[in-house]
């Protein structure tokens, strides 16, 4: 849990039990690399929408094959829930996770442009290199690239902020004998998106309707008009789960797996495992640091 305004780092728990024996317990999974699953999808959005795309922008959700990394090969994606729903808008291709205009999306917008809009807002293992150019493919809009979960509240902490990254936090003050050693500055702020960017992005993921086709009406996610958007991921194998959400006062990040990164056998995805659990830190939150509205710039 971070503040967004000056990166405060509110909580951090890496690991359900530091010290147990029975399961890899001595490991900060806030700092491992896993796959974000569709968590990552925002950053495309944000990608097109900063090119002139809109959420009212409409693409086809029919079968498609896209040119895959041989010539000869093909990539078909297929959405969560095996169905094709047709012209969509952007609006509801986002908020209810449809993969296949997401990665129709990522082919029009172009991988690089994806990766250096990643890299900027703080993804490091995104950045816009010719090794992950040729390594990810269009498969990174669906969670193909590796990243840290402190990496995806950091990222996304610029959505809640307007569009500013501020650099997360974790020590506020070092006092000796009275004497202070060490005490952090002013929040470092740069601009990596647009207002009208971030708005966009926050309006999609707060709007309860755009996922309905997916979520339905009643999931875990309905925040009963809270100005809180959120968006979750899960992996094929289900190794990886995530929900990650943000208020304009803290943005929460969720990963539930193993820490040795096995499947998982009980968790289905981002609905059922992290989402309940980023529910009810949620809205501890909202209670203690409340939010503003998103407001059109």
């Amino acid at each position: 849990i971070t503040n967004p305004k000056n990166g405060d780092i509110l909580a951090m728990v890496g690991s359900k039990d530091y010290f147990a024996s029975d399961y890899d317990g001595q490991v900060n999974v806030t700092l491992s690399l896993r796959q974000p699953g569709s968590a990552i999808k925002p950053v495309t959005y944000a990608t097109a929408f900063a090119k002139g795309y809109s959420p009212s922008s409409m693409l086809l959700d029919v079968p498609t094959k896209f040119p895959g990394g041989k010539e000869g090969e093909f990539y078909e994606p297929k959405n969560y829930d095996g169905k094709f729903h047709g012209p969509i808008q952007l609006r509801f291709a986002l908020g209810s996770s449809l993969n296949i205009p997401a990665v129709k999306l990522l082919s029009l917008v172009g991988l690089k442009d994806m990766l250096q809009t990643a890299y900027d807002m703080g993804f490091d293992t995104l950045a816009p290199t010719s090794a992950n150019m040729s390594r990810f493919g269009l498969a990174v809009t669906l969670g193909g690239g590796e990243v840290r979960l402190f990496d995806l509240v950091h990222a996304y902490s610029a959505f809640a902020n307007g569009g500013e990254k501020v650099e997360p936090v974790s020590i506020l003050k070092v006092v000796k004998d009275g004497k202070t050693l060490y005490e952090a500055k002013q929040a470092k702020k740069q601009r990596v998106l647009s207002e009208d960017v971030a708005f966009l992005i926050n309006h999609v993921l707060y709007d309860n309707n755009a996922r309905l086709l997916t979520f339905g009406a009643n999931s875990f996610l309905n925040m009963s008009g809270r100005s809180i958007a959120v968006k979750t991921g899960t992996t094929n194998d289900r190794r990886d789960n995530w929900t990650i959400g943000w208020s304009t006062g803290a943005v929460v990040g969720v990963w539930v797996g193993n820490n040795d990164n096995s499947a998982m056998t009980e968790v289905a995805s981002g609905v059922t495992g992290a989402s309940p659990i980023w529910r009810k830190i949620m809205l501890k939150t909202w209670e203690k640091y409340k939010g503003n509205d998103f407001v059109a710039p």
